[in-house]
């Protein structure tokens, strides 16, 4: 089997399975598989594939087909153009966490900070910021202890173990520091909506990352109310927040003290993110 009939057997088996972007995954799948880039691959396509290579793909193509994220598959996932280790117990990076490390590095490139994220899951949040901003120092905490293992990782992987801490535990517990920056990607999505979202989020991905209870403003209120007592006098916080939240967020962050300095958009000119300053 050369290259092209290998891209057509994934296709058919992925579209016969409901899988909509069928044809750029099994031509990654083959990339994973092949170690070689996508566009050798497509610029190759009568290239024969020997049989245990074939046999990996097809495995790859299974676990595709019953909607098992690529970034899992892949056990990696690109943010803010570096590569970041994930697993099922951490949230895949999405693009509107990358507009918030990007609305932060502008507001303190060359600045001295200390910074807290909450929830860091694989680290991609604190590990960007640190990346860039190479004067200051951060701390990571999560509930789960296998995320924090996978952020540890990623934290060696950029050499960073010197400017940042990683622990496994609650925000609420921490009492004994006052930081510059507090930086948060709660979980946002109402509990009763969690059951509408696609069948690769809600059966792979980590339900504790994506509960926010009720109404959506459970860990977020949380944050908000934790932060006044941890943040630096103007400190700042920054929270990625969910679809029409602004509203709601906002007046938790006015009524708790916070001035709102910046909201940044997705793609979609939804408010996805704010940014707001400690009174």
């Amino acid at each position: 089997m050369n290259t092209f009939e290998a891209i057509k057997f994934g296709s058919n088996l992925l579209k016969e399975n409901k899988i909509q972007s069928y044809i750029l995954d099994s031509e990654l799948l083959l990339s994973k598989t092949l170690k070689k880039s996508r566009e050798k691959i497509l610029t190759n396509l009568d290239t024969d594939i020997k049989k245990k290579y074939f046999n990996i793909f097809k495995e790859y193509l299974i676990r595709r087909s019953k909607n098992e994220p690529i970034a899992y598959i892949f056990e990696e996932k690109e943010f803010w153009s570096k590569s970041f280790n994930v697993n099922k117990h951490t949230l895949i990076p999405r693009p509107e966490t990358e507009l918030l490390v990007d609305g932060l590095l502008k507001i303190f490139r060359d600045k001295k900070i200390s910074i807290l994220d909450i929830g860091t899951g694989s680290g991609c949040i604190i590990v960007s910021l640190l990346i860039n901003l190479r004067q200051s120092i951060g701390i990571g905490i999560d509930i789960s202890k296998k995320a924090i293992l996978m952020a540890k990782k990623n934290a060696v992987k950029y050499r960073l173990n010197n400017r940042i801490k990683l622990f496994n535990k609650s925000f609420e517990n921490i009492f004994d520091k006052k930081f510059d920056l507090i930086v948060s990607n709660p979980p946002y999505i109402e509990r009763k909506a969690i059951k509408n979202l696609s069948e690769d989020i809600k059966k792979y991905e980590p339900i504790i990352a994506l509960d926010g209870g009720n109404d959506g403003l459970d860990l977020i209120k949380k944050v908000i109310y934790k932060s006044k007592e941890i943040l630096k006098i103007k400190g700042t916080l920054a929270l990625e927040i969910g679809n029409k939240q602004i509203r709601k967020v906002s007046k938790i962050l006015i009524d708790n003290n916070f001035r709102i300095k910046y909201v940044i958009k997705d793609y979609r000119n939804n408010v996805r993110c704010v940014i707001a300053n400690y009174k």
